[in-house]
């Protein structure tokens, strides 16, 4: 071993066991592999060198992904079956648009730009001439990667299901996850049997997707109803279901308040109906979209119906969105609108899918940044106020939850479902999550079981993920239901009267008693750092001052929370040990990382890297 003692050895080979024990991963492993390499200078001994071979390995990783997801289109192109055309009301389309939006107060502000939406029929399943596929499910495993049978593959622009309407899980089709929402809205789906959807679609399975328009036709295949489903950069989305409007009068609802625009907007309606009837409806604003507008306020719109007879075969798409403030005032006007005639897939040549993927294929990837710079606009050169993201609405589905939120989720079921078990009355709870597919779940009191005492009945909403992850601050559960109701706004509950027999004990949880002393630690250290979370309360524009309030001092003396103990007491060791780890994250990001998870990750990486590179040092040198 050039000179190193025996001890020395068996010392490094106790670090190497020591770090793989308490850092088992598959970064920590590459971690310490890969400073292994630099120490014994595999890249070479200077920094320069060090950096060009890093650099030469990553060229070859970059060029070895390229060749091999070249590997993939030319696989996927020759063995995808394509799917026969659609007999149904519509048909799949690319539909080259032009979206413009105009603001017009405080202060004018107009862009426009190049937008892609592809338009299928609901209910449509299959891939159109590889360019637009809907409703398609991979075959997933590595060895798919390679397979050469002949299947039905995924085309360039694919819609997904799973990317509209409600987050739930299963392989529901799209007009299967329509009609689940119409029935929410208390609506037969019986009442709209054909329905047509324009959205912008995924390419290369990169998806971001402001709106989508369903079109809902009755049984005489007439434009009946429409939903909006908006989405914003914070993940949330909101379905606006409206029902046409056939008093004529209101066609000019966004005419009102705007007198210099009269000419314009009444040559546009009277062009929309040459080409069809428009469908036109006003509805008050729930959501936030922009941070340069308030949750405030009331949309009015007219649509053209794609499928309009009127069209003479040639779909188009053609819609206005008026945004006015709550005294009527115009704010904002956004259209989306053709431009160039709708292509049918099964009519392009080879040379035109490819000419057709190079000028619109990276039109999707560049909507986020087009909305950042118009926002930086509106920001610095514009000076606008800045109106910050308010928590989600009873009716508006929250973001996904992250990883923490979504275990800190699967333990609050349970101990949800636990409390409601021991509820001193008959008690029916409805609970609906957030931010994860399974998400309404019916619990039972053992009182309500037997049928015989009448039962009070509860809708408990979680309207954020955030919701999961304040919870854990609590010792007391009565305390957070009320505080997160009624302060927060974080969960809706639609009968709060039952919540103390649900939640109020009259006896308190023990003193922490475990027998693993690693646990004991733990749980300790979250009894510790436990304390109140501070309210969600933020200015309502960037100008706005806060409110100061004196900090408050918590006197009482906690033991572990209810849900603590619960854990202790009713889970299995994988439970308790993922609870604990969550939950000491978010009580040491609060500490130390600002309040932030992530940033928490990046420190512990930080240190873990300069950790493995200590453990690095080759066991034949006695210093490095």
């Amino acid at each position: 071993m050039n000179g190193l003692s025996g001890t020395a050895a068996v010392g490094s080979l106790v670090k190497y066991v020591g770090f793989l024990t308490f850092y088992a991963g598959f970064l920590d492993a590459t971690l310490l592999a890969f400073f292994i390499l630099v120490r014994n200078g595999f890249f070479g001994g200077t920094t320069i060198e060090i950096c060009a071979g890093v650099a030469k390995l990553s060229a070859a990783a970059a060029v070895v992904f390229l060749l091999f997801q070249l590997f993939q289109i030319v696989r996927l192109r020759w063995t995808s079956v394509e799917t026969p055309g659609w007999d149904g009301l519509g048909q799949v389309l690319l539909l080259p648009c032009r979206t413009t939006h105009t603001r017009l107060s405080p202060k004018s502000h107009t862009f426009s730009y190049a937008y892609l939406v592809v338009g299928v029929p609901v209910g449509y399943r299959g891939n159109a001439a590889n360019m637009v596929s809907v409703g398609v499910k991979q075959t997933s495993g590595w060895t798919s990667w390679f397979s050469s049978s002949p299947g039905l593959q995924k085309a360039w622009f694919d819609v997904d299901a799973s990317d509209y309407l409600q987050r739930q899980s299963g392989e529901l089709t799209l007009r299967e996850k329509l009609d689940s929402y119409l029935q929410t809205q208390g609506v037969d789906p019986a009442t709209y049997p054909h329905a047509y959807l324009v959205t912008a679609a995924r390419f290369l399975c990169y998806h971001f997707n402001p709106v989508s328009f369903w079109y809902l036709y009755d049984a005489h295949k007439s434009l009946a109803a429409m939903i909006l489903e908006v989405n914003n950069t914070f993940g949330e989305r909101h379905m606006y279901f409206l029902k046409r409007d056939h008093v004529p009068g209101n066609l000019n609802y966004h005419l009102q308040g705007n007198p210099a625009d009269c000419e314009n907007q009444v040559a546009g309606a009277i062009e929309e109906q040459a080409n069809g009837i428009p469908f036109t409806q006003a509805w008050p604003k729930v959501f936030h979209v922009s941070p340069f507008n308030s949750r405030k306020g009331y949309y009015s719109m007219i649509a053209t119906d794609p499928l309009s007879p009127r069209n003479n075969g040639k779909p188009i798409v053609n819609v206005t969105i008026r945004l006015s403030t709550s005294e009527g005032h115009d704010k904002l006007v956004a259209r989306l609108h053709h431009e160039g005639p709708a292509i049918d897939p099964f009519s392009m040549t080879t040379y035109q899918k490819a000419r057709f993927i190079g000028s619109w294929g990276w039109i999707g990837f560049a909507t986020a940044p087009r909305i950042l710079l118009q926002a930086r606009a509106l920001f610095f050169y514009r000076q606008l106020h800045v109106w910050f993201r308010p928590e989600p609405s009873k009716g508006t589905l929250a973001r996904n939850a992250n990883p923490t939120e979504s275990q800190l989720e699967k333990v609050f079921r349970r101990f949800l479902r636990h409390l409601v078990e021991k509820a001193t009355i008959p008690l029916e709870v409805s609970y609906i999550a957030s931010g994860i597919a399974h998400d309404t779940e019916r619990m039972l009191s053992h009182q309500a079981t037997d049928g015989k005492l009448s039962i009070e009945r509860l809708e408990f909403k979680v309207l954020t993920p955030a919701f999961y992850s304040r919870f854990v601050y609590y010792a007391h559960d009565i305390e957070a239901f009320f505080s997160e109701m009624n302060e927060n706004c974080t969960i809706w509950l639609s009968n709060p009267r039952v919540l103390p027999a649900l939640a109020l004990r009259k006896t308190f949880p023990p003193p922490l008693s475990i027998t693993n002393p690693w646990e004991f630690l733990a749980f300790k250290c979250i009894q510790h750092l436990r304390r109140r979370p501070d309210p969600i309360e933020r200015p309502l524009t960037s100008n706005a001052v806060p409110r100061t309030r004196q900090a408050a001092v918590d006197i009482r003396n906690f033991r572990p929370s209810f849900m603590d103990a619960y854990v202790l007491t009713h889970e299995d060791p994988a439970t308790k040990a993922a609870y604990k780890e969550c939950v000491l994250k978010l009580f040491l990001a609060d500490r130390i990382a600002f309040g932030y998870v992530s940033v928490l990750e990046v420190q512990r990486f930080v240190a873990l890297a300069w950790f493995a590179w200590m453990l690095a040092c080759p066991p034949w040198r006695v210093s490095c």
